[in-house]
C-alpha cells in the first residue's frame, strides 16, 4: 500500500541493527512462498504435466509418420512383386523374337533394385527411395513375427533375385534361356512373396496401430491428470479469492461507512487532476453539488472561484505532485485554504459558502501517486469571525463617537441630539401611519419625508464628525433608496424600515445619555449662540475637507455666519441644515478636480463661501457660492431622460429654470455613482422643504465654468 507522506510513521529506533537487504528480501520472499505454496505447487505439477503431454504429442506424430512409411513401403514391396513379374513375362515374349528392349530391361533393373534395399531396410533400417523417389529413413521392422516374416522373404527373394542378376548384367543382350527361368521362378514364387509382404504390412499396421492405442492412453492420463490438477488450482485459487474477496469487501465497507459519517470531505487527488473512486458523502454538500469520481477537480472548481484562485490552485497542486519539493515548505501558500466558493442554491440563489482545503501527499517510494484532499466547512468559523470583527469595529467606532463627541461644542451637540431624537421620532410616526391598505402615492411621499430626516441627521452627524452615526443613517439611507425605486411602493415595503431605525435611535440616545447627561445640567453661557456660530464654521471648513480628501476634489470654506445669533434658535437650526446641504453640494457636486481647473486656468484649490447677513434693502440673506463648474443645465435635462422623469417632447416646452428646478426635486442626482457624500438626491431636496417651512425665498444663478451662488432670503 502506499504510504501517506502525512507525519506519524513509525521510524526505527537510531541504536537498532539494521538488517541485511537481501536477508530482508529473502524473508519477504518466503513469506510470500509460504503464503501461496499450494497453489504455486499446483501451477508447476499443471504446467509439467502440460509439458508431458506436449512432448508425447510430439514423439506420437514423430511415431505416426515412421508407421507411415513403413506401411507405405511394404506395401509398396507388394506392388514391385507384381511389376516384376510382369517385366518377366513380358522380357519373356520379347527375346523369343529378338533382343530384350531396353525399357523391360529399365524396368526389371528399378523393380528389382527397389524391392531388393526396402527388404534390406525393413531387416535393418537404412535410407531407401521413398514413394516420391526422396529418400528416408525406414527403421526396421520390430517384433518376432515381423523378423519370422522377412526371414521367410528373404529365403524367397534370394533365388529370385540371383535369377536376375544375368539380366541385369547382360543387359539387352541377355540369353533368352536366363531370362526364361527368371520368369518360371517367378511363376512358381510370385504369389508367395506377395503373401508375404501382404502379411508384412498388416502386421506393421497392427503395431502401429497398438502403439497408438497405448500413446492415447498415455495422453489421456497425462490430459487426465492436468485437469485434476487444474481443479485442483481452480479450487484453491478460488478460496483464496473467496477470502481475499471477502477481505476487501469488509475494508470496503469499512470504508464506506468511514466515508459516509466523516463530517470532512475526503478524495484522492490524481496528478491529472481528476477525483480517485472513494469520495466521502460529505463532499458533495460541501460543493453544493455531486462529486463523480473521475471527474476534473480543476473543472469543477471552475464556476466556484475567480480565475486567479484558480490558477493560484493549479499551480500548488502541481508543486505538490513535484517530489523534490519539501510538502512542508508549500504548506503556507495553500490558496484553498479559507477560499469563499460561490454556490447556487435550490432557488437558484448564489450563497456564499467558505471552505478549507488542505491536501497531503501520498507515496509510493518516492513517488507522489496521489493527494489526499481535505475539506472544511468552515463558513460558521468565518462568519464567526467577521462577527467578531465587525463588533471590533463597531465597538471602537462607538468609541470614536464618544471620543468625537466630548470634543464637539456641546452646544451643536445638544442640538444635534435634540433634532436628530424629534425627527427620528417623526419617522416613527410616519411608519405607524402606513399599513398594507395605504394608498401608493402617500406612502412614496412618507418614503421621501423620511429620506430627508434620516439625511438630514446624517449631514450633520457627518459635519460633527460623528462617523458612527452619519455611517448608520447612510445605512438606512440605502434601505430607504430600494424602495423609493421600487415601481410601486406599497405599505408592506416599509415592513423592514423600523429594525435600522431602532438601531439608529438607539445610538443617538445612548449619545445623549453618555456625553450630555453631565452637561445637561449646566447652566447656559451667554456666548452660547455665538460659540454656536463659531463652531459651526469650523465644522462646515472640516466637513468640505473630508469630502475634497475623498473626491480629490481640493476645496476651502470661507464662512461669515455671526448675524445667525440674531435669529430664533428654529430658525437657526433650519438655516444650518441649509447651509450644511448646500455646502456638501457645492464640494461634491460644484467644483472640479484639480487637472480639470488647472486646464481652465483656475486656482488647484477651490473657494466655497457661506454668508448670513442683510443685504441691500435689509433683509437676512443665507447665500452659498462656489467658483466650481456652474449648474449646467443640459447636463439636468439629460439626467431627467436617463430618469424617465420627462420625454424629449415634454422637456422641450420647458424653460431653463424649470429644467434646474427640477434639481430640487426628492430622488434627483447627477452623481454617477452613490456613496456617503452624494448619489441619494436628498440633499437639496431638504434645503427646498427648509425654504418652505422658512417662508423665504429661493434663489439660484449660475454661470458656466465661473460657480453657482444659492441665495435663502429670510422674510422680513
Amino acid at each position: 500500500m502506499p504510504a501517506s507522506g502525512a507525519t506519524g510513521l513509525a521510524l526505527p529506533s537510531s541504536t537498532a541493527t539494521p538488517s541485511h537487504p537481501s536477508t530482508s528480501a529473502l524473508a519477504r520472499l518466503n513469506r510470500s512462498l509460504g503464503k501461496y505454496r499450494e497453489i504455486i505447487i499446483a501451477v508447476a505439477f499443471f504446467l509439467l504435466f502440460d509439458l508431458a503431454v506436449l512432448v508425447l504429442n510430439f514423439y506420437v506424430s514423430f511415431q505416426i509418420a515412421e508407421d507411415a512409411v513403413s506401411i507405405n513401403l511394404a506395401g509398396r514391396q507388394r506392388m514391385l512383386t507384381q511389376r516384376l513379374s510382369k517385366a518377366l513375362y513380358a522380357s519373356e515374349l520379347a527375346v523369343a523374337s529378338g533382343p530384350l528392349p531396353p525399357a523391360l530391361q529399365d524396368e526389371l533393373l528399378l523393380a528389382s533394385r527397389l524391392f531388393d534395399t526396402t527388404l534390406q531396410g525393413f531387416r535393418q533400417g537404412t535410407q531407401v527411395t521413398g514413394g516420391d523417389g526422396r529418400s528416408v529413413y525406414l527403421p526396421a521392422a520390430a517384433g518376432p513375427k515381423s523378423a519370422d516374416i522377412l526371414a521367410r522373404a528373404v529365403a524367397v527373394w534370394e533365388p529370385w533375385r540371383r535369377a536376375l542378376d544375368p539380366l541385369r548384367e547382360a543387359g539387352s543382350s541377355a540369353q533368352p534361356a536366363y531370362v526364361k527361368a527368371a520368369a518360371d521362378y517367378a511363376r512358381s514364387n510370385n504369389l508367395a512373396l506377395l503373401g508375404l509382404m501382404n502379411e508384412l504390412t498388416t502386421d506393421l499396421e497392427a503395431a502401429a496401430s497398438q502403439r497408438a492405442s497405448t500413446l492415447r492412453m498415455v495422453q489421456t492420463g497425462g490430459i487426465v491428470l492436468a485437469l485434476l490438477n487444474f481443479i485442483f488450482i481452480l479450487f484453491k485459487f478460488l478460496g483464496r479469492l473467496r477470502q481475499s474477496d471477502a477481505a476487501v469487501e469488509q475494508a470496503s465497507e469499512e470504508t464506506r461507512e468511514i466515508l459516509s459519517v466523516v463530517r470532512e470531505g475526503l478524495f484522492l487527488l490524481t496528478p491529472e487532476m481528476t477525483l480517485g473512486t472513494q469520495i466521502s458523502q460529505s463532499a458533495g454538500g460541501m460543493f453544493g453539488r455531486t462529486v463523480q469520481p473521475g471527474e476534473n477537480f480543476l473543472a469543477m472548481l471552475a464556476p466556484m472561484v475567480s480565475a486567479k484562485t484558480l490558477e493560484d490552485a493549479r499551480g500548488y497542486m502541481e508543486l505538490l505532485f513535484t517530489p523534490h519539493v519539501k510538502e512542508d515548505l508549500v504548506q503556507s501558500i495553500n490558496p484553498l485554504t479559507d477560499v469563499e466558493l460561490s454556490l447556487v442554491d435550490a432557488l437558484g440563489q448564489r450563497r456564499p459558502r467558505f471552505l478549507s482545503l488542505q491536501f497531503s501527499r501520498v507515496l509510493e517510494g518516492r513517488e507522489v501517486k496521489h493527494l489526499l484532499v481535505t475539506v472544511q466547512d468552515v463558513t460558521t468559523r468565518i462568519e464567526l469571525e467577521k462577527k467578531l470583527e465587525g463588533e471590533q469595529r463597531r465597538a471602537q467606532r462607538e468609541f470614536d463617537l464618544l471620543v468625537r463627541a466630548f470634543e464637539a461644542d456641546p452646544a451643536s451637540l445638544r442640538s444635534f441630539v435634540d433634532r436628530a431624537e424629534a425627527s427620528l421620532l417623526e419617522v416613527n410616526d410616519l411608519l405607524r401611519q402606513v399599513d398594507g391598505s395605504s394608498d401608493p402615492k402617500q406612502t412614496r411621499h412618507t418614503v421621501n419625508t423620511i429620506y430627508r430626516h434620516v439625511h438630514a441627521i446624517k449631514g450633520e452627524a457627518s459635519m460633527l464628525s460623528l462617523d458612527l452615526l452619519s455611517g448608520t443613517a447612510h445605512e438606512f439611507e440605502t434601505l430607504l433608496q430600494g424602495v423609493r425605486e421600487s415601481p410601486s411602493v406599497s405599505g408592506d415595503a416599509l415592513l423592514s424600515l423600523p429594525l435600522p431605525l431602532e438601531e439608529l435611535l438607539t445610538r443617538l440616545q445612548a449619545l445623549k445619555r453618555s456625553v450630555l447627561r453631565e452637561r445637561a445640567a449646566a447652566p447656559a453661557d451667554a456666548a452660547a449662540p455665538q460659540a454656536h456660530i463659531d463652531q459651526l464654521g469650523e465644522q462646515l471648513a472640516s466637513l468640505v475637507e473630508r469630502i475634497a480628501g475623498s473626491t480629490t476634489k481640493p476645496a476651502r470654506l470661507t464662512a461669515r455666519l455671526d448675524a445667525l445669533a440674531s435669529v430664533p434658535a428654529k430658525t437657526r437650526d433650519s438655516l444650518t441644515q441649509i447651509a450644511l446641504q448646500l455646502v456638501r453640494n457645492a464640494a461634491v457636486h460644484g467644483v472640479e478636480d484639480a487637472t480639470t481647473r488647472a486646464a481652465r486656468g483656475k486656482p488647484a484649490e477651490a473657494c466655497i463661501e457661506v454668508e448670513f447677513a442683510r443685504d441691500e434693502a435689509d433683509q437676512l440673506e443665507l447665500v452659498v457660492r462656489d467658483d466650481g463648474a456652474g449648474l449646467s443645465a443640459e447636463r439636468v435635462r439629460a439626467r431627467l431622460l436617463a430618469l424617465g422623469w420627462f420625454n424629449e417632447a415634454q422637456l422641450a416646452d420647458m424653460s431653463t429654470s424649470q429644467i434646474v428646478a427640477q434639481v430640487f426635486k426628492p430622488g434627483f442626482s447627477t452623481a454617477d455613482k452613490t456613496d456617503e457624500h452624494a448619489g441619494r438626491g436628498v440633499g437639496l431636496d431638504i434645503v427646498a422643504n427648509e425654504v418652505r417651512r422658512l417662508g423665504a425665498r429661493l434663489l439660484v444663478s449660475s454661470r458656466a465654468q465661473l460657480g453657482t451662488t444659492f441665495r435663502i432670503k429670510l422674510a422680513p
